[in-house]
């Protein structure tokens, strides 16, 4: 059975940096993109970033390009989104999922798994 669990999140200051981790475990075979999403309360969900593991590329939304960096470490099978500069509207839940592609937006396509989510709250 494939699971992803996030880990990371936390309380961070306007400006701050945060480094979330997804951990997996089981064949993810189907999986050809791993990504992050985010969904603040009221909001609706957003893709933050996806990478195309086929070919090595990452897609960005544009609220978070040029602040969030996401980076895989194959060996212990985790997704890392490093979170720099972090704003108040970053605050959200972030949760991790693996699917078939990814838009240039920065959405995994075709999911065929997701985590559980892990709290960011931002103060300023």
């Amino acid at each position: 059975q494939v699971q992803l669990v996030e880990s990371g999140g936390g309380s961070v200051q306007a400006g701050g940096s945060l480094r979330l981790s997804c951990t997996t475990s089981g064949y993810t075979y189907r999986t050809s993109s791993m990504g992050w999403f985010r969904q603040a309360p009221g909001k609706e969900r957003e893709g933050v970033a996806c990478l195309y593991r086929v070919i090595g590329t990452i897609y960005y939304a544009d609220s978070v390009k040029g602040r969030f960096t996401i980076s895989p470490d194959y060996a212990k099978n985790t997704l890392y989104l490093q979170m720099d500069s972090v704003k108040a509207e970053d605050n959200a839940m972030y949760s991790c999922e693996a699917g078939f592609t990814c838009s240039e937006e920065g959405e995994v396509q075709g999911t065929n798994y997701w985590g559980q989510g892990t709290q960011v709250t931002v103060s300023s």
